[in-house]
């Protein structure tokens, strides 16, 4: 599932053909994806110009000057794709700009989604309403997690996953920051230091930024809207790594559980 970098690169390679255009067209080639595709789409977004493209956790968001807001979740398999030279079985929806650029939300699995919400409401859209700090923002501290975690006794992998916790990690980048900040996954999460939770905050950014600036993690289905692979997948640390050595000279683990494998090196992480 493309975790935060891949939603925020994604925004990235979006804004530079739908940022200040004019939508000419909106198609939903399907009335649904994980859910119902909004029904007025089209009367809402035709003639709407797109004022800002931005990131909540792993939604991407486009607003327009018409008070609205699309929201788009890529779910397991969602890329968008720019200008591509033919419309393929699973573009679903398709963004037409009246500077002639077309962009198609492909989604195999179809386990993404599609919202319109007003702008000024955001807040209160039900995937948001409960989530905590964005990792990358100001309100994410050592002492808004201490505060967070207090008297939690399940293992600081669960908790960090947990989207009321902090808004937007996923598996891969919390195995990562967890290995960069030498914490074991499953570590009680109320039992951890304030000085270990600011290495862990600051482990976080690092591994987020660098995601980032790698254009994120291909696994399976994901690519950058320009087509291009995301290259971070080769500096993992751990994840992915099972039985090869980590920087240590320890060989990395893997446990799976409940679908989910988590990986960590038994030595550095306490």
């Amino acid at each position: 599932m493309p975790e935060l970098p891949e939603v925020e690169t994604t925004v990235c390679g979006l804004r530079p053909v739908l940022e200040g255009q004019r939508i000419a067209r909106i198609q939903a080639r399907r009335a649904d994806l994980r859910r119902a595709i909004p029904v007025d789409l089209g009367q809402r977004l035709t003639g709407a110009v797109v004022t800002r493209l931005g990131r909540r956790a792993k939604y991407g968001l486009i607003d327009t000057d018409r008070g609205d807001t699309l929201i788009f979740h890529l779910g397991m398999s969602g890329r968008w794709r720019i200008d591509p030279a033919e419309v393929l079985a699973h573009d679903h929806v398709l963004i037409e700009t009246g500077a002639g650029h077309r962009l198609a939300l492909n989604d195999p699995r179809r386990f993404g989604s599609l919202d319109l919400v007003a702008s000024d409401a955001l807040d209160s859209y039900p995937p948001f309403a409960a989530m905590g700090p964005e990792p990358l923002g100001p309100d994410f501290t050592a002492a808004a997690l201490h505060a967070a975690l207090a008297g939690r006794r399940a293992p600081i992998k669960a908790l960090l996953l947990d989207q009321r916790t902090v808004a937007g990690l996923g598996n891969i980048y919390v195995c990562e920051a967890l290995h960069m900040a030498g914490i074991a996954p499953s570590r009680a999460g109320g039992r951890i230091s304030m000085v270990r939770l600011a290495r862990l905050v600051e482990a976080i950014r690092a591994v987020l930024t660098a995601a980032i600036a790698a254009g994120g993690s291909s696994l399976r289905d994901y690519v950058r809207p320009d087509g291009e692979l995301g290259y971070f997948s080769k500096e993992w640390r751990v994840y992915g790594r099972e039985g090869e050595a980590c920087d240590c000279g320890a060989p990395v683990r893997r446990q799976t559980e409940g679908g989910r494998s988590t990986f960590w090196c038994p030595v550095c992480q306490r």
